[in-house]
């Protein structure tokens, strides 16, 4: 099986340009390919995972990524699946952001002997001449036909500024910068960035002939990718301070049972031939067994398989028996915090992490979604002792150790 027939059977592949020439650069390990990353966070999360399990594959092929880090764009923001306009940062946050995002990609991909590269669009962006852009790359854009485009359509009536207007000609020009500068000849991106994505290869062709030999292939879901992670206490980081490897564990322990298989196909390095088996008799028991396997795959991956194996034990003594676990997430509560040796119940769940609000945490109380040591906890206006340490589980799935320094 080829790498190019492997994609397509994971499901990666959604629309491209050029099929056949794709195809032969990507099977022969020629592709020089770029996926951009625009820094607005100090993290990657769960929704950036498509797009580095992709590199990781093709450059096992022999392929060479070229990781573009937005600090340039960053700046604009996308308005692609936006309803309103992105939070302007600072040049100091997204530098740090930057910096953030490398050392985490360094755990996907390898950046030895330049078998890949990090460039930051800020490079070449921050410096460029209003006039001359509008010269030499405004002139080969459509105004009308920019209009038709759906990341423009959706934003029209609520409201879409010149500033974002002009993304789509940055990420284009980015790929061009690229094609010319670097021998990028390819660019992956999700199915909400295809028209950002075909700007760029239409740059090329106009500025440098229609024999410029540069080509276009989204990912299937990938802006569904970019929602996943997203849960009550936030994203779903790769960053173990931000989330720890037993919370990522169960968060793809977790996932429902009709996107395990997809899951598997997409993210995971779990022989193709293994999943498609699995899919064929998948029923009861063994959707907790694939996502056990999808849950341990991925974590080895972000942090080790120490970890991995750490989350593992935990998960299954918790889903086993619920006992508690020395690998269980816990908090620290100094004596100080306390009252008489106890902690009103909804200030309990916000410390612990377990609810963003003491709101959420008043609703959860109250619909019977909170249990310590295993019996419900009803009255929001309880305090709970911990003069011992105690096990909160939230719902059926989620528990947490909270104990007194």
């Amino acid at each position: 099986m080829t790498v190019f027939e492997e994609l397509k059977r994971r499901g990666l592949i959604a629309q491209l340009t050029d099929e056949e020439e794709i195809k032969e650069l990507v099977n022969e390990g020629k592709a020089t390919f770029y996926i951009g990353f625009d820094p607005t966070a100090d993290s990657l999360h769960v929704g950036h995972f498509m797009a580095l399990c992709l590199m990781k594959r093709l450059q096992m092929a022999g392929n060479k990524p070229i990781v573009l880090i937005g600090g340039g764009t960053a700046m604009i923001g996308d308005p692609s699946g936006k309803s309103d306009m992105r939070k302007m940062m600072t040049r100091e946050t997204i530098d740090h952001n930057v910096e953030c995002f490398k050392k985490q990609m360094s755990r996907f991909i390898d950046f030895s002997d330049d078998k890949a590269i990090v460039v930051n669009n800020a490079d070449w962006l921050m410096n460029l001449n209003y006039v001359d852009v509008l010269r030499d790359v405004g002139v080969h854009f459509s105004v009308n036909k920019m209009l038709t485009f759906e990341c423009y359509k959706q934003r029209m009536e609520r409201g879409l500024t010149f500033l974002e207007f002009n993304y789509m000609i940055m990420q284009s020009y980015d790929f061009y910068k690229l094609y010319t500068d670097y021998g990028c000849n390819m660019q992956f991106g999700g199915d909400d960035q295809w028209a950002n994505m075909l700007g760029g290869t239409e740059l090329i062709r106009k500025k440098l002939g229609k024999d410029a030999y540069a080509m276009t292939i989204t990912l299937l879901l990938n802006s569904e990718g970019k929602k996943m992670g997203k849960t009550e206490k936030g994203a779903v980081w790769l960053d173990p301070e931000k989330t720890s490897p037993y919370d990522f564990f169960q968060y793809w322990r977790n996932v429902a049972d009709a996107d395990v298989i997809k899951c598997l196909k997409m993210l995971t390095f779990v022989p193709i031939e293994e999943i498609e088996e699995m899919e064929k008799t998948m029923e009861g028991a063994q959707f907790n067994k694939a996502k056990e396997l999808l849950a341990y795959e991925l974590t080895k991956l972000v942090h080790g398989e120490e970890e991995a194996d750490k989350a593992l034990e935990a998960a299954r003594a918790l889903f086993s028996s619920n006992s508690a676990s020395s690998n269980m997430p816990s908090t620290e509560i100094s004596a100080d915090e306390l009252a008489e040796g106890g902690m009103n119940i909804l200030d309990l769940l916000v410390r612990c992490g377990l609810t963003p609000s003491k709101s959420e945490a008043r609703r959860l109380v109250t619909q019977n979604g909170i249990s310590i040591n295993d019996e419900k906890f009803t009255d929001p206006k309880g305090s709970v002792d911990l003069s011992d340490e105690v096990i909160i589980k939230k719902g059926k799935k989620v528990f947490h150790k909270a104990y007194v320094k």
